[in-house]
Parts: structure tokens; C-alpha cells; sequence
């Protein structure tokens, strides 16, 4: 992972797989409590490592998009976002946001039954012990949208899917079932939007804080991080959805195809780092992610 960038009037405080975290410094070089820099970077990330080739614009177009679904999804859950002035070095690519104590769950939402969550349906019938229909394929649609949680994992470590009994331990009863369903409400207004576009939105990852100090329960929860972007969700063109094979998409996906076909020469068993990104591979996975954020917003990027 690369060194963080030295940015003046800002201490960083954390660096994930593919974001970077700074504090504001107020003028006599104290941090500034309640705010944060979130920024997103061109690191991509899959099967759990950080690649070494970064994808250009990446962070661009994800922060870009994140904030034009905050705005299409505000009468549904508030967001962390403060601003989008940021020092130059990191223009376009970071916001100002709002510190929040983070939930510890990865907040999943299934449209389309594909990934993990078929691998795990193939095996027992149902995804975080939620029961599906039986004769489901690669690709086919729920019913309707289904919460499949997981536990947030330390970088470099798998996340495990959690079931509704053990969210509910972990957040409290009332947090769980809110999150459940504003989770599923985002994933089912996004696939409103984006069927508009040609777009089909299998599933998505979500984040949710408090402010510090709030107390538990229903009520006060806050979208955090990213929003239905090709990092965080799964991305298919609708006029060629056909269950029973992987679908193309406009997502991360094509980097993983890559990496688990023959041609990279890597295994996911291995333990080792997968290879460089080739040139083919990196214009691709842009191109996809120019394409997807264009598609939706109908904005030039």
C-alpha cells in the first residue's frame, strides 16, 4: 500500500484497503473532533488484497457518484457529508464528513442472487439464514430484496456472513431491524433509478454510524462511506441479464474474472499477491467505471 499523502492543515489517521482518512487540524495544530477527511483513492482491491495497480480516476468517479446518490437517497436515511471543499491535492476525490461511531456490520442487500451469497445458497438453501426459494441460478432475482450481512474485517482478513440473531447481538434488536430495512430500501431505490438508466443492481454493501454519544435504538442513523458505486455494488446492463451464467457488468468483477482466469497465472489459494493489473485490464476497468457513473447520472465525467 503506498505511503499517505502529506497534506497540510490535515493528520491521517487511517488508511483502509482503498480510503484514507484525515483530521482536520484546527490553526494551533489540535484535531479537530467532529469532522474527518474521507478520501478515496485509485487503489483497487479484490479477494481481500489491495492490488498494486491502481486504476486511474477511480477515486474521482467513485466520490463523485457516492455524492449523487446521497442527494437521490436523503429523504431516506441522512448522510455523513459536511462538504466537498478539500485541499487541491485531493480535489474531486475527498469530502468533509461528519465523525461518526461506525456499526460494526457490513450492511448487505441482495437483488439478484450471485457471488458469495449463490455460493452459500448452492451449499444450504438459503444466504445468512435467510430461507430462498429453491431452483435459483447465476443471476436469477429474489423474490425481493434480502439483508445478508457480514462482519467488518480487519484488512487482509475475510469477512464472515452473520446471521439476523447475531446482528441483532451485536447491534441491539431495534438497530438490526432498522438496518435490515434501510439497507434494503436503499438497494430497492437504487434498482428504481438505475432501471431507468439500463442498469441492474444485483446487490450492495452499505455502512451506517451515529453521532458520538447518541443513544441506541431506533433513529439516528447515519449513511456513511460510499453509496451503490462499482466498488461497493454489483453493476449489470439490463439488456443482457440472462440467469444461469455470469453476467457482464460495469463493476470490480472484471478485475476479479481477470485475475481468477488462466491468463494471470494466480490462485486464490495460494496465499500469495496476485499480480500486476495489464494495461488491457486497467483501461477496461476505468472505462467500465466512466461508463457506470455516466449511465446513472447522465452527467460527462
Amino acid at each position: 500500500m503506498t505511503n499517505p499523502l502529506e497534506i497540510p492543515g490535515f493528520a491521517h489517521v487511517y488508511s483502509g484497503k482503498v480510503r484514507d482518512l484525515y483530521a482536520p487540524l484546527a490553526a494551533d495544530g489540535t484535531v479537530v473532533a467532529d469532522r474527518l477527511m474521507l478520501v478515496a483513492s485509485d487503489r483497487m482491491s479484490a479477494y481481500d488484497w489491495v492490488l498494486e495497480t491502481p486504476i486511474p480516476d477511480k477515486g474521482a468517479v467513485l466520490t463523485r457518484l457516492s455524492l449523487w446518490w446521497f442527494d437521490q437517497l436523503k429523504d431516506l436515511v441522512p448522510n455523513h457529508v459536511v462538504s466537498t471543499e478539500v485541499p487541491d491535492v485531493v480535489a474531486g476525490r475527498a469530502v468533509i464528513v461528519r465523525k461518526l461511531e461506525m456499526l460494526k456490520v457490513e450492511a448487505i442487500a441482495r437483488a439478484y442472487l450471485t457471488g458469495g451469497g449463490l455460493e452459500e445458497y448452492r451449499a444450504t438453501g438459503s444466504v445468512c439464514g435467510v430461507h430462498l426459494p429453491e431452483g435459483l441460478e447465476d443471476g436469477s432475482r429474489l423474490p425481493e430484496p434480502v439483508f445478508t450481512p457480514t462482519t467488518k474485517a480487519p484488512v487482509g482478513e475475510h469477512d464472515l456472513p452473520m446471521t439476523p440473531a447475531e446482528v441483532a447481538a451485536e447491534l441491539g434488536a431495534d438497530t438490526a431491524a432498522e438496518v435490515s430495512e434501510l439497507t434494503r430500501a436503499i438497494l430497492a431505490r437504487g434498482n428504481e433509478i438505475a432501471a431507468e438508466r439500463g442498469i441492474l443492481i444485483a446487490d450492495t454493501k452499505v455502512e451506517f454510524g451515529r453521532e458520538p454519544g447518541a443513544p441506541a435504538g431506533r433513529g439516528g442513523l447515519v449513511l456513511a462511506d460510499e453509496v451503490l458505486t462499482p466498488d461497493s455494488s454489483r453493476f449489470w446492463p439490463a439488456d443482457r441479464w440472462q440467469p444461469g451464467r455470469t453476467q457482464p457488468s460495469y463493476d470490480k468483477q472484471y478485475v476479479r474474472d481477470w485475475l481468477t482466469s488462466p491468463e494471470s497465472g494466480w490462485s486464490k489459494a495460494s496465499g500469495e499477491a496476485p499480480p500486476p493489473l495489464p494495461e488491457a485490464v486497467v483501461a477496461g476497468t476505468r472505462a467500465k467505471y466512466v461508463e457506470a457513473y455516466e449511465r446513472l447520472t447522465g452527467e460527462s465525467f
